[in-house]
């Protein structure tokens, strides 16, 4: 019998061979990267976590609790989320100085590194609100007209309709929102901190929440102009009754008496 002739390889047989090792890698790098990006993301949380516990432990535990379950000085911290964290740390009103009717804005003590780790500690005690991406909170393309009318209907009640704030009962008061940064608004809406109730997407979606920070930017940013000249506080009528009350009648009245005054002494030459 005749040997078999052995079979001649195809001049592309090479080149695919590589092209399939060139595949098999890409895949092992596609399956496994991700596996290892978010493994990396976790440990990374994890520390986050670790750290904002320490933290937490120090500035806040004597009040909320070794756990966040709360006590007798502060309610419980399960539940409430990053975005209650970042707003109520950010803005310095946490840790509080003193018990009282309303917790003021104050200087900052924490880092914004500091403030992330706890807030992810006490994101990890339960699921919350999450803090806001710069993407949700950017009015640049909002419509401030909307959030006008947006503004009125739910906050001018407390915050007055230009958001210079006002008086509320019970020694407690609604805070002027000029200069506050616009992650702030947006925490303060979607967490209700203190006497303000709180608006979740589910309440008020995300691009209506940008509209009232458009509109708030618009009357009560720092380069709002005044076209009255001395705002009186942004109360309206009220207040500008008061001061013509006081103010212009009180001059009319002393007006009125140097007048007389002077009707009299040249009565009497």
């Amino acid at each position: 019998m005749k040997k078999l002739s052995a079979r001649r390889r195809h001049p592309l047989a090479a080149f695919v061979v590589l092209l399939l090792a060139l595949a098999a890698t890409g895949g092992l790098y596609t399956a496994f990267a991700p596996a290892g990006k978010a493994q990396a993301d976790e440990t990374s949380q994890s520390l986050a976590i670790e750290e904002g516990k320490k933290l937490y432990s120090v500035g806040c535990a004597s009040c909320h609790g070794t756990g966040g379950q709360g006590s007798s000085d502060g309610p419980s911290l399960v539940g409430v989320g990053s975005a209650a964290v970042d707003f109520q740390v950010g803005t310095g009103r946490m840790p509080a100085q003193q018990p009282g009717a309303q917790v003021p804005k104050k200087k900052v003590i924490y880092s914004q590194a500091q403030i992330d780790q706890l807030a992810a500690y006490v994101a990890s005690l339960g699921a919350g609100p999450i803090t806001p991406t710069k993407e949700q909170y950017n009015s640049t393309d909002a419509n401030a007209a909307a959030g006008g009318e947006l503004f009125r209907t739910n906050c001018a009640q407390c915050h007055n309709f230009t958001g210079e704030g006002g008086a509320l009962t019970h020694g407690k008061s609604a805070p002027s929102l000029e200069g506050v940064d616009p992650k702030h608004i947006y925490e303060a809406m979607q967490t209700g901190p203190q006497n303000m109730p709180s608006f979740p997407d589910t309440t008020m979606p995300e691009q209506q929440k940008k509209d009232i920070i458009a509109y708030i930017k618009a009357v009560n940013g720092d380069e709002t102009p005044s076209p009255g000249g001395l705002s009186l506080g942004g109360l309206g009528p009220v207040s500008e009754g008061l001061f013509a009350w006081i103010f212009g009648l009180g001059a009319l009245i002393a007006v009125a008496v140097w007048v007389a005054a002077h009707t009299a002494k040249a009565k009497k030459s």
